[in-house]
């Protein structure tokens, strides 16, 4: 239904005035793990939501956690936030949010909950995957055209989590302290933005307590700055379980109470609230506002009256959604390392040659891990597939597994709820590593898979390793406890590339790795995260030359978790208190102030192209960064042209203020206009391809 906010607003108290008490609060909490209840003889339907964002999650059973087994939940899997925050391409955030919103509709549900929109402030929350960038200012506009495209398709998304969740470990109880304007300027202001750009039609509260409340009951959270302060006029949803006082959380003007056991009518917006109401305790009329912005989202979605007929209808798993995945996938793809221009390999040079795949990686899927982010994919490319796919019959390519995770041998969540679970709170299902047996044997798999890599490695014309995380790793409810990587892999790759080289290295992951064991030893570097169901694809086409790389990095690869500002000087992984002492230093803002080293700077990314900037200047009036940029390779290609706001005494930490893709021909030359947010006000500005080394605009 089209119209003004107040129109909808009137509408909806029209509805309000026929319901009885009971037909109220049934709107307002669960009546199904993923589903509210409707009012039949009022045309209502129930509101049916489904987790993202990678994908709309399986279906399960109404009051457990159980998948029923269907067979037409199959999804497109989608490339996670921070591959789609890596390729910093609007479009292609908007086409993801797009696809989206689009199977959303397809599988009959109302609300997505998705976009994960917490910054990266550790390198370990288990959940960064999730989520777009260590950067505020990225996170907003790629997360701004992601939910457009979400809701183009007469479905809610649903921004999380409001917020402060940034780490896995005991979420369920930490405490956050911050200083207010912090909170308001940086980890707020990412929300706020998004709501300004992209309206999005819910929001979900956290689980964590700031300052001693939770966030699903904080009245300076929701009250007094998500509706006061910036007139937020949509739906907030509790995450799952997140809600604990009945009173503080109804006044705190949370809608909708949604948890994760099956005793739906002692929800605490169900019978608890209906006592507080029927005693006086709580008027009527807080929960008759809940009600309005329930019935407003209903209306918004074509979902009521004879609106029902004009709300539109979607496929999922389309031709379309597919290309979309890939042209997402090759986007995200960043290219760490090519020295000696190793990459990419030639057609021709690979014809009749012997090709060797090692790492689990190359044949590992990961669309059904990470947590409530899990889902069916309809199909997923791995690298070994891609690979074997562009190359065809023109080379032979054999595939070693290399190393070992040890997923199949120390933890199993199978019918884990992840939706309220801490898994540093539960007692894991060990199938046996604590028996000394099962961790030797473990040991010996893991020597004799390296011993065979190592010993068929000089058999063959080229070696291509595929390595990384997964989602044992990767996962929600469980903070890391380093960035080393795992599973032996340092000791197979320092062995490796003292001979061989010559070796392709591919990491795949959520986020930072150590990789300085062995990096100046390695030529070529390729990082990709979870990539969707052509990811595999889209590396093959990196690694051939099909396509250019232009991916950049949208966090701070450290070279350990200490040079991270939440470590060395704030609190993460506390499970009573953290506090954010680091201020507005987080990730590269940190590095930047105190020239530390790094493996990789925030927005790094090479490619097959050579590129120089030049001609730099800021038109004030416009405020644009202005400049040209030159293409000195036979290659077509493109750049990430990143302006930054040097530090001032007004404002003392570097920001990136505004960024664009820009495409250029082979030995080709363009303009730039890059427009600029500074809230600041004019001052310093520096321009270049990532926060390490920038140019002064003079």
């Amino acid at each position: 239904m089209e119209g003004s906010i107040q129109t909808l607003k009137y509408r909806a108290e029209e509805i309000l005035e026929a319901m009885t008490l009971d037909e109220k609060i049934g709107m307002i909490h669960g009546n199904e793990l993923f589903k509210t209840k409707g009012i039949p003889r009022l045309g209502i339907p129930p509101l049916v939501m489904s987790d993202g964002p990678m994908g709309v999650r399986a279906e399960f059973e109404k009051d457990d956690w159980i998948p029923v087994g269907n067979t037409d939940d199959y999804v497109t899997y989608l490339p996670c936030n921070s591959a789609v925050a890596a390729t910093w391409n609007k479009n292609l955030a908007s086409r993801t949010g797009s696809v989206l919103g689009e199977e959303t509709r397809g599988r009959g549900k109302d609300i997505i909950l998705a976009p994960g929109m917490n910054l990266k402030r550790s390198p370990l929350c288990g959940r960064n995957f999730e989520y777009f960038s260590e950067d505020p200012f990225l996170t907003s506009e790629m997360a701004s055209e992601y939910i457009k495209g979400v809701q183009s398709w007469d479905v809610s998304a649903c921004p999380k989590h409001f917020a402060l969740n940034h780490q896995e470990t005991a979420r369920l109880e930490v405490d956050e302290e911050i200083d207010d304007d912090v909170l308001d300027e940086l980890y707020l202001q990412v929300f706020k933005d998004v709501i300004d750009a992209a309206n999005p039609y819910s929001i979900m509260a956290a689980y964590n307590k700031l300052r001693g409340e939770y966030c699903c009951e904080s009245k300076l959270l929701l009250n007094e700055i998500l509706r006061e302060k910036w007139g937020f006029q949509g739906l907030v949803i509790s995450d799952w379980g997140g809600i604990h006082n009945t009173k503080e959380a109804a006044e705190a003007e949370i809608d909708l109470d949604m948890s994760v056991t099956s005793d739906f009518d002692n929800y605490k917006f169900a019978k608890p609230l209906k006592d507080m109401v029927l005693s006086g305790e709580i008027d009527e009329e807080i929960i008759d506002r809940k009600v309005i912005r329930i019935l407003i989202l209903m209306l918004r979605l074509n979902m009521l009256d004879e609106d029902v007929m004009i709300r539109k209808d979607a496929p999922y798993n389309s031709f379309a959604a597919r290309q979309d995945c890939l042209d997402i996938a090759r986007g995200s793809i960043v290219l760490l390392k090519n020295e000696d221009k190793h990459l990419p390999l030639s057609r021709y040079e690979i014809k009749n040659k012997r090709i060797l795949i090692i790492g689990e990686n190359a044949n590992r899927t990961h669309s059904n891990g990470g947590g409530s982010a899990e889902i069916k994919a309809l199909y997923e490319i791995t690298p070994l597939l891609g690979i074997k796919g562009r190359i065809g019959g023109a080379a032979k390519v054999d595939y070693l597994r290399g190393y070992a995770s040890s997923q199949e041998a120390i933890f199993s969540y199978e019918g884990t709820n992840w939706q309220a679970t801490s898994l540093d709170d539960i007692e894991e299902t060990k199938d046996s590593a604590e028996d000394a047996k099962e961790k030797e044997e473990l040991s010996k798999l893991r020597k004799n898979l390296r011993d065979e890599a190592l010993a068929a490695c000089d058999d063959y014309d080229y070696v291509i390793f595929v390595g990384g995380l997964n989602h044992d790793i990767d996962l929600e409810g469980k903070d890391k406890e380093n960035i080393k990587l795992p599973y032996e892999q340092d000791e197979l790759l320092e062995e490796l590339l003292e001979k061989r080289p010559d070796t392709i290295v591919c990491m795949i992951g959520g986020g930072a790795v150590d990789m300085t064991r062995w990096l100046d030893k390695c030529k070529a570097l390729v990082w990709m995260y979870y990539n969707g169901m052509e990811g595999g694809n889209a590396l093959a086409e990196v690694i051939l030359g099909d396509i250019n790389p232009c991916g950049h990095l949208p966090e701070t690869f450290y070279k350990s978790e200490k040079d991270c500002s939440a470590h060395s000087i704030g609190d993460f992984g506390d499970t009573e208190m953290v506090h954010y002492k680091e201020r507005f230093h987080i990730g590269y803002r940190h590095i930047y102030k105190e020239n530390i080293p790094v493996q990789f700077p925030f927005g790094y990314g090479l490619t097959y192209s050579d590129f120089e900037i030049s001609k730099l200047s800021f038109n004030t009036g416009r405020r644009m960064a202005c400049g040209k940029l030159t293409n000195k390779s036979d290659e077509d290609g493109a750049e990430i042209i990143q302006v930054y706001r040097l530090p001032d005494e007004a404002h003392d930490y570097l920001e990136l203020v505004g960024f664009e893709k820009v495409y250029t021909r082979a030995n080709g030359e363009i303009e730039f206009e890059i427009p600029v947010r500074d809230r600041v006000g004019i001052g310093k500005y520096a321009v270049g391809f990532n926060s390490g080394e920038l140019t002064t605009i003079e």
